[in-house]
């Protein structure tokens, strides 16, 4: 028997069992760790649902994987309830439809307002899949915008050359191998083990994410380039899991996601600033990217990237775009 199956079982069992109790313990499971500002906002969410519910569930939070799922199993796990909630990196699930991968499209935007009016324009498109496959889509919150970890600044075109770069997904391995760089797709759970055994020399990730899984360890710069994307993490819930629940029990975990999204999107400013306060106190250097050569590499990069993700979403990936140009425009 399969883990899922019998997660499954086990889990129909004590749903079953506690049908008509008031009180119910829900898992929630985040490959990131606690103090990464997903981490916190799962911390958040799970306060929040107490308040709203006043008290009746409970939501339990594993950190860094603790349940044995990485971002990329967490999908089918909560599709059949053998988890009842995750946390999930948006591009792990680019396999399931390449919709997922449009936050992560490099310089399509460039602040968390453009950000968060991309995910508005495309949130249809994600409730459907969710919905498609037993599962409900609770909110998204974004990471702060991307950069590269390194033993020595990535500033240039000729710095990437060969270099291997840990990235988060298809859209990434396409922008810096069209650099010249040797990307490598990692799941997070995997990147300090590689860092540590030199199996990779450089990582795009958030300023943020470097910092709450002690990348300073490891590399001493941290390069930005140009707010290279701002990616989401999805919470989705077993829709099985949900109906279980009472109605009252049900609304207060939708006020709550509500709540909580609002603030997660909130919380990115000031989590920058601590970021890079820490960068400081830890003496990474930043380096600010300022090479109009370099600059046009990477647009070029992105563009192409682009160019595969739509020939990947056909028409929703082109009406997506079209939308979400016309409405910063506005």
């Amino acid at each position: 028997m399969t883990k899922l199956m019998t997660s499954f079982i086990a889990l129909s069992a004590a749903l079953s069992s506690s049908a008509f109790a008031q009180q119910v313990t829900l898992n929630l499971s985040n490959e990131y760790a606690a103090n990464s500002i997903h981490g916190v906002g799962d911390a958040r969410f799970a306060n929040a649902v107490a308040d709203e519910t006043n008290g009746e569930v409970e939501i339990v939070v594993h950190y860094g994987g603790a349940l044995g799922y990485k971002s990329a199993d967490h999908f089918d796990a909560v599709s059949v309830g053998a988890l009842e909630i995750a946390d999930t990196y948006g591009g792990a699930l680019g396999g399931i439809d390449p919709l997922f991968l449009v936050s992560s499209l490099p310089f399509l935007v460039t602040t968390v307002e453009e950000a968060k009016l991309l995910y508005e324009v495309s949130e249809d498109k994600f409730q459907r899949i969710f919905e498609d496959n037993d599962q409900i889509l609770l909110y998204a919150s974004p990471w702060p915008p991307s950069g590269l970890w390194g033993k020595e600044p990535l500033d240039s075109q000729a710095a990437l050359e060969g270099v291997k770069i840990r990235t988060y997904d298809k859209n990434g391995a396409t922008a810096l191998n069209e650099l010249g760089a040797n990307a490598v797709r990692m799941s997070w759970a995997d990147v300090v083990p590689a860092i540590s055994t030199g199996a990779i020399d450089a990582v795009l990730s958030s300023a943020e994410g470097g910092i709450s899984s002690s990348f300073g360890d490891y590399y001493d710069t941290y390069t930005e380039i140009y707010n290279y994307a701002i990616p989401l993490n999805f919470v989705h819930m077993s829709r099985f899991v949900f109906d279980e629940l009472t109605d009252q029990q049900q609304e207060g975990i939708l006020r709550a996601a509500e709540r909580v999204s609002l603030e997660n999107w909130a919380a990115v400013p000031d989590r920058l600033e601590e970021t890079y306060k820490e960068l400081d106190e830890q003496n990474i250097t930043v380096v600010d990217t300022s090479d109009p050569d370099f600059r046009n590499a990477l647009q070029d990069a992105g563009e192409t990237t682009l160019e595969k993700w739509l020939e990947d979403t056909g028409v929703e990936g082109e009406k997506i775009i079209k939308e979400f140009k016309e409405k910063r425009n506005e």
